[in-house]
């Protein structure tokens, strides 16, 4: 029976549908992490960037966003009301801002994780960190492992995942015979789309096949182990086939991309979180993780409002 195992953790809520005692979707929802998909705001436009796109500031202090299409006739600086369609992304260092669309109707926030997975009808149990840590042993760290390092292995070889500004790819690497092995890496590949939650450009790079009949079924596989909607090309000479999902958000990958100090020192917070009493005081971590939580002391003391302990996290001394 499949159940989402949720999270409420300091700083960041996680997700994951486990079935069949493995992670199929893995999510993770950062604090403060700006508009989200669905979010209903008053804007104002500040500047045009073309006929029909333009840059709109949020109400709130909620940062800026991209709007298409602008209602016609709108001028610099008139009120409007618009929907985000896609979340802020962070690409190489780079922000790109939401998108939004002019929409009508009272200001809301978007659907928080917990509501999103709720939306979906699975049954969603809640863990608390004094429980066993069933997340764990779904395989939380191996699927923060894959996103980290790229590195996904399935039966007879494994996928190299990288992220790129223009699409996210995937090389397929293993032993002959190649027509097996790219049928199983398609399975392989689509598995990882869904459990990382990735969107909009992804390619897929198949070893060399003998003939047509061998990439029409690494590509068939992809249309029986991929929930739709996508569009995709066929698998070219080269063993090369492109497909596009719709984009609303950073996959998994990404948002560890985008702050790789504040993911290490979000989950330095929810292993100190779970230590049975009596926990301790102090905390190791890496440096670029002090740094980090030494900016937001209000972690510390939400995580010191659980647990009854006023910790402190040190950097680890240098080798």
């Amino acid at each position: 029976m499949a159940e989402w195992l949720y999270e409420a953790g300091v700083g960041e809520a996680r997700a994951a549908l486990v079935s069949r005692g493995r992670i199929w979707k893995a999510r993770i929802e950062v604090d403060g992490g700006g508009p989200r998909e669905g979010a209903i705001v008053r804007a104002r436009l500040a500047e045009r960037n073309g006929p029909r796109t333009g840059k709109v500031v949020l109400a709130d202090k909620q940062g800026e966003a991209l709007v298409e299409p602008l209602p016609p006739g709108i001028t610099q600086g008139a009120a409007l009301t618009v929907r985000i369609v896609r979340e802020g992304i962070v690409e190489r260092g780079k922000r790109r801002l939401p998108k939004a669309v002019p929409a009508e109707g009272a200001p809301r926030p978007g659907p928080t994780l917990r509501e999103r997975i709720a939306a979906t009808g699975v049954p969603v149990i809640e863990l608390r960190p004094h429980q066993h840590d069933a997340l764990e042993d779904a395989g939380w760290s191996e699927v923060i492992d894959e996103a980290v390092t790229g590195d996904i292995a399935f039966p007879g070889g494994w996928l190299r995942m990288a992220v790129t500004p223009a699409m996210t790819l995937f090389d397929v690497d293993g032993a002959p015979p190649h027509g097996a092995l790219s049928i199983a890496a398609a399975h392989a590949a689509a598995q990882a789309i869904e459990r990382h939650g990735i969107g909009g450009s992804i390619g897929i790079d198949f070893p060399t096949l003998a003939d047509k009949a061998e990439r029409n079924a690494a590509a068939a596989a992809i249309d029986a182990a991929l929930p739709q909607p996508f569009e995709r090309t066929a698998i070219n000479g080269f063993g090369f086939l492109q497909l596009v999902r719709r984009r609303t958000r950073a996959s998994l990958p990404e948002q560890i991309m985008a702050d790789p100090a504040g993911h290490a020192a979000r989950a330095a917070l929810r292993i100190a979180e779970r230590v049975p009493p009596p926990a301790p005081d102090t905390h190791i971590v890496s440096e670029p993780a002090a740094r980090w939580l030494a900016r937001r002391p209000d972690l510390i003391d939400e995580l010191a409002r659980r647990t009854g302990v006023a910790a402190r996290f040190v950097a680890e001394e240098p080798r």
